[in-house]
């Protein structure tokens, strides 16, 4: 069995809102990806979800990949996300470049500030873009749901086959 493929997923946001659906609906594309990746070749991908508020610097060392989600909280991300890159930036430095990363967003505005405001701390982490972050305007509608599926599904499925 090859080595598995690990991604993490940290999210902010409230239970049953709209970040969370978006998390649900990457969690279903992960999923897809996992079991295909299994089929395949006896790929294993493992998915560590963590709420940003409670996920650790072990966590964020024990990823492959990491795919990030956050409300757009006036403009910027969430404070939850906040705190978590507040909390590992310094323990992970030098020790996490090159990691694949993804990123979504519920906006209520437009999401571009908290698009900017993310990418440019995971600049510092040394990370590497794997999509364009996944920004939804409003409640998620089918066609969003299926984008963060896809999202989820993209990151995972290049895990598994090596191509990040």
């Amino acid at each position: 069995m090859n080595r598995p493929a690990r991604l993490l997923l940290v999210y902010g946001g409230h239970a049953g809102g709209r970040t969370d659906r978006l998390r649900a609906a990457a969690v279903e594309g992960i999923a897809a990806a996992a079991a295909e990746a299994l089929a395949a070749d006896g790929t294993v991908i493992e998915l560590r979800e963590r709420r940003a508020l409670e996920a650790t610097v072990d966590d964020l060392l024990w990823a492959g990949g990491v795919l990030l989600g956050t409300p757009e909280h006036f403009g910027y991300m969430s404070g939850a996300l906040k705190d978590f890159f507040d909390r590992s930036f310094y323990p992970a430095q030098g020790r996490t470049e090159g990691t694949p990363w993804a990123l979504f967003v519920s906006a209520g505005n437009d999401g571009r500030g908290t698009v900017t405001a993310v990418e440019r701390i995971v600049a510092g982490y040394g990370w590497q873009g794997i999509a364009e972050p996944l920004r939804v305007v409003g409640d998620p509608d089918e066609a969003a749901l299926v984008r963060a599926r896809e999202l989820g599904a993209t990151l995972a499925a290049g895990l598994a086959a090596g191509i990040f």
